[in-house]
């Protein structure tokens, strides 16, 4: 009971130092917007830690961060074998395929009153079928290893990433283009010279959209066949043994592989997009 007692100290505690820090007269300092998340978290890491050991929660139910940081202390090689295969292999490659799919067929689509009218209702419905329904038949047809993976990716963000561009090229206002014509540009000088650029948040919104996708498709994918290695079979097998310590050690490799991956593609909007008015101040 002390242990229980002392938790809700501490979260008090931890509730009042990111109270004061927040409002306090540096609270837009950097120093002030890292420590404010990093005491959060801590905060968490340790209440759990003491509410799990002094209520006595079942291993089953849910490890105290230690035990977690333990499992995951022992098993870096399978970690890393396994990040290797989802994150790498299947993720990481279906992203880059469907992005740049995406991202020429939206070029196709822009030029298309065709394609515009009847790609982008389908691919909104495309879009909303359910991964778990998807991902069997493409395991089926892409076989059990990354390759089947990474189709399920490809699907996962290929609409998004279509959407957002043909949302983007579609930024600018007709007199805008009005004004190129008038210079006798060409279709391509138009588009890399005002198109392009003002469709860059957009394109960078899709592919941020996409990180998460990316990465949750390829996990999920691999619930339903997967050589003996891979994030989504190691959860699924782990659980099927009670190992509930080895589930939560991918969990936090999926969350820092995702943070990450979303965390990469920002920095690269900012320096592609330091022009634009989000991106200032």
């Amino acid at each position: 009971m002390m242990l229980v007692l002392f938790a809700i100290l501490l979260w008090l505690s931890g509730w009042w130092i990111n109270t004061r820090l927040a409002e306090g007269p540096q609270a837009n300092s950097r120093a002030v917007r890292l420590a404010v998340p990093l005491i959060f978290g801590l905060t968490v890491l340790a209440v759990w830690e003491l509410l799990v050991r002094g209520l006595n929660v079942p291993l089953v139910i849910l490890p105290a961060p230690s035990l977690i940081a333990v499992r995951f202390a022992q098993s870096t090689g399978l970690l890393w074998q396994d990040f290797m295969q989802t994150f790498v292999k299947g993720a990481l490659s279906g992203y880059v395929l469907g992005c740049g799919a995406a991202f020429l067929t939206a070029i196709l689509v822009d030029r298309s009153d065709f394609l515009r009218r009847g790609l982008l209702p389908v691919g909104n419905f495309v879009a909303a079928l359910p991964i778990v329904g998807t991902a069997p038949i493409l395991v089926m047809w892409f076989g059990f290893d990354w390759e089947s993976k990474a189709a399920v990716v490809v699907v996962m963000v290929f609409f998004p990433m279509l959407v957002n561009t043909v949302a983007g090229l579609s930024e600018t206002t007709q007199m805008q283009r009005d004004l190129m014509e008038t210079y006798a540009a060409s279709y391509w000088q138009g588009f890399f010279k005002l198109r392009l650029p003002a469709a860059m948040p957009f394109i960078f919104n899709g592919l941020k959209i996409s990180t998460t996708l990316a990465l949750i498709g390829a996990i999920v994918a691999e619930f339903f066949g997967s050589p003996t290695m891979g994030m989504g079979f190691r959860i699924s097998t782990s659980v099927g043994q009670l190992a509930l310590d080895m589930v939560w050690a991918e969990i936090v490799v999926a969350a820092l592989a995702g943070t990450l991956f979303y965390g990469a593609v920002a920095l690269l909007e900012r320096v592609a997009t330091f022009w634009h008015p989000s991106q200032r101040g």
